[in-house]
């Protein structure tokens, strides 16, 4: 495998595709790994079956899963966009083709601008085994572009474990043979994107804390900056002021800096601002209920679940009917 690619391609990866990919392989490795019941921990049978099993588990490789990125290419720039699983076999390394013609028929009909640019694995590093997927996918996409998710985690590491390889044709040993070659990258987000990402970031509870500490440990902080920023800005407007007065000499340096400082400022003072901020302050409302009203059926379902509990007990005694 050669160290980069000589095609001149630049490859933008949306988030999206690291999202389905590492969604793709966490299903497939808890499905593959179930949790035991804690109910089956008094049978010693079962006991041993589970921990035989756990180490059989442990010691087999991890799974590998495979899927089709789709996106677009415009020149020279190649944007990836989103991506589906494919079902592959193992043992005879084929792909199931009905269910690719399917699913690219459907996406098609969704996003009639995007193509098949390529497909994505799982593992620490390209494989032999891996080209020969490659060459099934040259009929649909002549150059196919591969997505490699390393899963194992490496504190030490500071990149992101994904890997773009192209396909070059090389001579080796007289004779010509298709080689991996790695291909330079960079994370290209829309503004739907870095809202998802930013959220669910935030609210993920790393420190054993719950989701809703999070969120107000990340609200406290955009407000602490707005604060520092308006507190910022206000001095400003008294160093103009004084300045206007006569109070302070002028310096037009300190002026024109002070003057493209302001540009970088957004203008809010619009009507288009405020339509644009009533709606998103109304829809994080809206979203706020629907979350309130979520929780208060939740608990009155685990109510209602405790109620017809306890009256099943009783009526088996007594003979009472069910609360619900």
């Amino acid at each position: 495998m050669a160290s980069s690619s000589s095609s001149g391609l630049t490859f933008k990866l949306h988030p999206l595709v690291i999202v389905n990919i590492s969604d793709h392989y966490t299903r497939v490795k808890s499905q593959l790994n179930p949790p035991i019941s804690p109910n089956n921990t008094n049978n010693s049978h079962t006991a041993g079956d589970a921990g035989a099993s756990a180490l059989s588990t442990a010691s087999a490789p991890p799974p590998r899963v495979y899927g089709c990125v789709i996106g677009v290419q415009r020149g020279r720039t190649v944007e990836i966009f989103n991506s589906f699983e494919l079902l592959y076999d193992p043992m005879t390394n084929s792909l199931d083709r009905p269910f690719l013609e399917k699913k690219q028929e459907l996406y098609k009909k969704v996003f009639p601008n995007f193509y098949i640019l390529g497909w994505y694995s799982t593992g620490s590093d390209a494989e032999e085994s891996d080209m020969l997927i490659h060459k099934a996918l040259m009929d649909i996409n002549e150059s196919p572009v591969y997505v490699l998710l390393n899963p194992s985690i490496n504190p030490a590491q500071k990149d992101l474990p994904v890997t773009i390889y192209e396909s070059e044709l090389h001579v080796i040993d007289g004779i010509p043979q298709l080689i991996f070659v790695r291909s330079s990258y960079t994370i290209e987000t829309v503004e739907a994107e870095r809202i998802s990402v930013d959220h669910v970031a935030h609210l993920k509870p790393s420190d054993g804390g719950s989701a809703a500490t999070q969120l107000a440990a990340h609200l406290t902080g955009i407000h602490s900056a707005i604060k520092m920023l308006n507190s910022r800005i206000r001095v400003l407007h008294h160093y103009l002021v004084a300045m206007q007065k006569g109070e302070i000499p002028c310096e037009n340096s300190l002026l024109r800096q002070v003057s493209s400082l302001l540009r970088r400022l957004p203008a809010i003072e619009s009507e288009k601002f405020q339509d644009d901020f009533l709606m998103e302050y109304n829809d994080t409302l809206l979203i706020t209920y629907l979350a309130m009203f979520t929780n208060c059926s939740s608990t009155m379902n685990e109510l209602v679940d405790k109620f017809n509990t306890a009256y099943d007990r009783h009526s088996r005694r007594g003979g009472r009917a069910a609360f619900i």
